[in-house]
């Protein structure tokens, strides 16, 4: 069986954070959703858990990070071309979120990203098909 990933983010409004994630294209998961959680599906094997700030502190002791003043984490996602990851960004910023930084042109590899509205990083690369060849 393959090793799932589930990242839990806080959220301070489930509803428009549905509404800007279905926007860039994303689909969840009704059996892991109510009125204070949703499963939203990135692939196969990787899915973010929204949660409300409430349903998130049940899972830790510690306070929940202001994701618009401090980073507690980089999402990073790959993309099929260079034109997808503009058009990720572009539809996030259609649909509230911000910029933060200019893209990232490295020749094998480019990247932008955007913050969601919560804060959130979300990196979005391209990374040319043989980059990660070894030998």
């Amino acid at each position: 069986m393959a090793t799932k990933i589930f990242v839990n983010l806080p959220v301070k409004n489930l509803n428009t954070s549905v509404q800007f994630f279905t926007q860039l294209g994303f689909t969840f998961n009704p059996q892991f959703t109510d009125e204070t959680a949703t499963c939203m599906i990135v692939a196969e094997d990787i899915f973010v858990m929204l949660l409300t700030e409430a349903k998130f502190k049940t899972f830790t002791p510690k306070e929940i990070c202001d994701a618009t003043n401090c980073t507690e984490v980089l999402v990073c996602l790959t993309s099929g071309s260079r034109e997808k990851v503009d058009e990720m960004v572009s539809k996030a910023v259609a649909a509230g979120g911000t910029l933060y930084n200019e893209p990232q042109d490295h020749g094998f590899m480019y990247g932008h990203g955007f913050q969601d509205l919560d804060g959130h990083i979300w990196e979005i690369i391209f990374m040319e098909p043989n980059a990660t060849n070894q030998g």
